[in-house]
């Protein structure tokens, strides 16, 4: 199954999606955009252009396991999606995605506006892989 994940971000989103057999991520776009609403439509029709069957929500717990106002607002996002797809949404830990996906882009050497570009991208991208790896070893869930 086609599966779309989404970094959600105040100013930028970014998506991934994995192929129907999901072994390969691969990033999609990066939606910039204060408005949630506006994200959520986008996000809504990346997934239905994409043929995603499910989409997954990166969660920003805080390093301790708690979840704080980020979280909250990822979980309102993810409800809000769910409803406007159609789709099952599932929220995913994400900590440490974004400052993983600045590693990788500094091992490439992508940097300044092109960095910012695509950070957001890759972050799906890792939280899209993490959560592939979850399935692969728990194929029941």
């Amino acid at each position: 199954m086609k599966i779309l994940a989404v970094d959600y971000g105040d100013a930028r989103t970014g998506l991934a999606v994995c192929d129907a057999g999901e072994l390969l991520a691969r990033p999609v776009t990066v939606i910039h955009s204060h408005k949630m609403e506006e994200v959520l439509t986008q996000t809504a029709a990346a997934a239905r252009s994409e043929g995603a069957g499910r989409i997954v929500v990166g969660n920003p717990i805080n390093m301790n396991g708690t979840a704080g106002p980020r979280s909250e607002l990822c979980q309102a996002f993810a409800d809000r999606l769910r409803e406007l797809s159609g789709l099952p949404v599932v929220l995913w830990d994400e900590r440490s995605t974004t400052v993983s996906a600045i590693g990788i882009l500094n091992t490439t050497d992508t940097r300044g506006k092109k960095r910012k570009a695509v950070v957001d991208a890759v972050a799906a991208t890792l939280i899209l892989e993490s959560y592939l790896a979850y399935r692969k070893n728990h194929p029941e869930d």
